[in-house]
């Protein structure tokens, strides 16, 4: 009882601190496409975004609330090219740009840094810097086709839960209408407009869900306005 009451009390105090909000609908499990919006105070900034998601839909992700699901519900795996449902901190920005001026820790992408996604390692769902000594399973994070050009890391299994997923990030499309291995990608312009509104100090959060868990969504934040 008491542990069910301070998690209803922290999850409050960590909904009402989100003054920045991206908001990402999609219509069902198996949807690679999706809407985004972006919100501060409750209110819309942005025109409505079109985005990109997993080859093959969504599924539940380790966030910060969960919502409410059913036994046959997708689970968020390893390598299952679904982009996660939930409620995520965003954690910071990076790119090929030596130095931005933005409003969030910013990662300078060079050759040297990679993210883990293998699961039995200590580094796993971590960016970190090439050793002498590599993960069994990793994704460099200087691309040559440029996905990761600009993008926003995503709080997803920050507790590096084994084979829950790991390395989600918002980032640049591959291409118009081109599905992910698990991020959210947008046309570079999209995604530059948002890391320039985005202040760390008003913690950001992303919200991925489907378009029925709207009511849902609503219950936690009424005053938002979807």
């Amino acid at each position: 009882m008491v542990k069910n009451f301070l998690i209803i009390i922290i999850s409050q105090m960590f909904l009402f601190a989100n003054e920045q909000i991206i908001l990402v609908v999609a219509d069902e499990f198996n949807s690679t496409k999706a809407k985004l919006l972006c919100f501060e105070n409750n209110r819309a900034i942005f025109a409505p975004i079109e985005v990109n998601l997993g080859a093959l839909g969504v599924a539940f992700g380790a966030g910060e609330i969960e919502f409410l699901k059913t036994d046959a519900d997708p689970i968020k795996k390893e390598g299952d090219k679904k982009a996660p449902l939930g409620i995520f901190t965003l954690e910071s920005v990076f790119g090929y740009e030596k130095d931005m001026n933005i409003k969030m820790p910013y990662l300078h992408v060079t050759e040297e840094l990679i993210c883990v996604d293998d699961s039995n390692s200590k580094s796993y769902n971590q960016i970190i810097k090439k050793s002498s000594k590599l993960p069994a399973s990793y994704e460099e994070m200087r691309r040559e086709d440029a996905q990761y050009e600009l993008g926003i890391t995503v709080g997803h299994n920050k507790e590096q839960i084994p084979q829950m997923g790991s390395c989600i990030f918002i980032h640049v499309e591959k291409s118009k209408d081109a599905p992910t291995a698990g991020c959210t990608s947008m046309k570079l312009e999209d995604i530059t407009k948002i890391v320039h509104w985005l202040d760390k100090s008003k913690n950001p959060i992303l919200i991925q869900i489907l378009s029925s868990q709207k009511r849902e969504l609503a219950k936690l934040y009424p005053l938002l306005e979807i």
